[in-house]
């Protein structure tokens, strides 16, 4: 004890950091990862998951605090407040950083508040229709649009929703204009949709799983998915675009560097194990699910650039 109090006034004499912070061991207690969303949906799976995998690398236990309120946006400012020592963590899409901080400009929660630790999942988005529809293909959709402006509807979870945004750029890139109609979740979409109210369901792809009485036009993504072989992605349909909803583990921005180091190491071990890797199969996700830091931090700016130019191009009170 001597020695080191003698140490830690010498660095202090000279002019030096003391070495006592970094001595300390990381992580020291338990981890607390933020879901922003309700228990037993499918972020609140794959948060479990990765928590499960993440603990034993990290020494100590990974607690998932669900934190739901505002589309995300109580959950991811309550991770982005916390002290950013590496024990609090946020489990979540990027849209709360790309599309919240536009939607809720007074929420206090902003594009830079949090860092990016790894991304663990990419959910693809769909667009279904029942079973005898019309609508065979996106050609069919683009035909009908065109012979008959606002006459085919579709329906989403909601304004600002990933599937909206998806559905805002793919008939931003086809040149059509469809009618929205906006629910609460892909199930009363898909119910409406069955029910003949609405021409289109844009949902998550994982929502179609094992139904029988829809059909998927399109897949949006850069390939097909292994769940649906037959399904044609709308770039295969000739509209070059690709929207998905990607996520994972943030970081307080402040964080110090070495522990967001150790937090992605970590990351990276359990996402890529069977554990998780096996619930990334259940929920739908494409093989490169994972991704590190850096490349994360890259998607990430670049959907804020994205979803920055769409939103501004819709009305969010509608």
């Amino acid at each position: 004890m001597f020695s080191r109090m003698l140490l830690t006034a010498l660095c202090v004499a000279l002019g030096l950091a003391a070495p006592v912070a970094a001595q300390e061991a990381f992580p020291s207690r338990p981890i607390q990862l933020i879901n922003p969303y309700q228990p037993g949906g499918a972020t609140d799976l794959m948060a479990r998951a990765l928590a499960a995998a993440m603990a034993p690398l990290l020494g100590q236990p990974m607690v998932v605090v669900n934190r739901d309120g505002a589309a995300g946006g109580v959950g991811s400012l309550m991770a982005a407040r916390a002290a950013p020592d590496g024990h609090t963590l946020l489990f979540a899409p990027a849209l709360v950083l790309s599309v919240l901080p536009v939607t809720q400009p007074n929420s206090g929660l902003s594009r830079d508040a949090l860092r990016p630790v790894c991304q663990t999942f990419s959910n693809a988005q769909a667009i279904a229709v029942r079973h005898d529809s019309r609508f065979r293909n996106l050609g069919d959709v683009v035909a009908a649009a065109r012979a008959a402006p606002g006459s085919v509807t579709y329906g989403t979870l909601g304004i600002a929703s990933i599937p909206h945004l998806a559905m805002v750029q793919w008939l931003q890139a086809a040149g059509i204009e469809l009618a929205h109609v906006p629910y609460r979740g892909d199930g009363p979409v898909m119910a409406d949709t069955l029910a003949g109210r609405i021409d289109l369901a844009a949902i998550v792809l994982a929502s179609a799983s094992g139904r029988t009485d829809m059909r998927l036009l399109a897949v949006f993504d850069t390939a097909r998915n292994p769940a649906f072989p037959d399904v044609p992605t709308a770039i295969e349909q000739g509209f070059a675009v690709a929207p998905t909803s990607f996520g994972g583990v943030f970081a307080p921005a402040a964080t110090p560097a070495e522990r967001l180091a150790v937090l992605e190491a970590a990351c990276a071990r359990a996402a890529l194990g069977e554990g998780y890797a096996a619930a990334a199969r259940r929920a739908l996700q494409p093989e490169a699910y994972h991704l590190g830091a850096a490349d994360f931090g890259t998607r990430l700016a670049g959907d804020i650039a994205q979803k920055a130019r769409l939103l501004g191009g819709i009305n969010l009170a509608q």
